[in-house]
């Protein structure tokens, strides 16, 4: 399923994400040279509706037209088939960052496909890995990290002083490239925003111009790093919208607003119908269901049972069916 190139492909820097797939035919590794031989790896696309990272990286490489790369990079162009129509991912494929080594998913072309991506950087000696995602809720620019450790911290810190920990779900591509090196997620808030591109690309050619991660700890004021832990998902057998709709679960019609909001204990997030108490699945890092721990049903209303900040809450009803309705997030303070 891989093409491995090693020159752009004529037209990739001016081809719109949605004509990805007819340029490049399938998902596409493309390795360039720079002045420091050890790669910086690149993934963009892994959602085919998320065409930040492309569009910052097709920036990125038209100002270095003429000019040597400060570092090898090593660009994955992913689910180009997606892009095509606009979607995360096909009814007929995985979802390509939950398909990377770890994954829950069984041996599909698509996880064989991602082991070996993995192999293919581990042997090149990659110097550092970032994924660039958008999402569909109101959240701020920041970063996801799967390992506390300096080097992680550093790297995300340079894109954003927010920093999430998470380490569910699996099978994500930062998750499998922090065996081999630093690596990071970068969220870039909602697609089509040029702040968001400009972002994305001005991250990146930060990155290529690193001689070395630092490996001393982050101060403690250029950092505010949360923890994921618990994803919220709704139930298929539970019917939802938001505001004044007719379903099992009414959620509050801005529940996007609240994300990377401290909500305190007794905050009503939503109603069941007639009275009754569709519960929400809510899971930790282990899988065990935690509905308990954060909610409660008070005379129908969905109420928070303790204080947590929510991430990634999004109205798009397409996204909550294929992945989750957000995640749970509490503050961790490094050691």
């Amino acid at each position: 399923m891989l093409n491995i190139l090693e020159e752009l492909p004529s037209g990739l820097l001016d081809v719109a994400a949605d004509g990805l797939h007819e340029l490049l035919g399938g998902p596409s590794l493309i390795h360039l040279p720079g002045r420091e031989p050890a790669p910086l790896f690149v993934s963009v696309l892994l959602h085919g509706n998320e065409s930040t990272g492309f569009c910052a990286v097709q920036d990125l490489l038209r100002d270095y037209r003429s000019r040597e790369l400060p570092r090898a990079l090593s660009l994955f162009i992913g689910n180009v088939a997606a892009a095509g129509a606009g979607r995360r991912y096909l009814d007929t494929q995985p979802d390509y960052n939950r398909a990377w080594p770890g994954t829950e998913f069984a041996d599909l072309p698509e996880v064989r496909m991602m082991q070996q991506l993995v192999d293919i950087m581990t042997a090149r000696q990659a110097f550092a890995s970032i994924d660039v995602h958008n999402n569909t809720g109101i959240n701020p620019h920041y970063a996801c990290i799967n390992r506390v450790d300096n080097r992680f911290l550093h790297l995300a810190s340079l894109f954003s002083r927010t920093v999430v920990y998470f380490i569910r779900p699996l099978g994500v591509q930062s998750m499998a490239m922090s065996g081999v090196c630093a690596a990071v997620t970068i969220e870039c808030g909602k697609p089509g925003q040029a702040h968001g591109t400009q972002h994305a690309r001005d991250y990146i050619d930060a990155c290529l111009h690193l001689r070395e991660i630092p490996e001393h700890p982050v101060a403690s004021h250029d950092v505010d790093l949360f923890h994921t832990v618990a994803i919220v998902k709704i139930p298929e057998t539970v019917s939802f919208g938001f505001g004044p709709v007719d379903a099992d679960l009414r959620l509050v019609e801005d529940l996007d607003h609240l994300n990377f909001r401290e909500l305190p204990a007794d905050s009503v997030l939503g109603w069941g119908r007639d009275g009754t108490e569709p519960r929400l699945s809510v899971c930790d890092d282990n899988g065990v269901e935690v509905f308990d721990r954060y909610f409660r049903f008070d005379n129908s209303s969905l109420v928070t049972c303790r204080p947590f900040m929510p991430s990634m809450f999004t109205l798009d009803e397409t996204i909550i069916r294929q992945d989750c309705l957000g995640y749970l997030m509490e503050r961790l303070l490094p050691e």
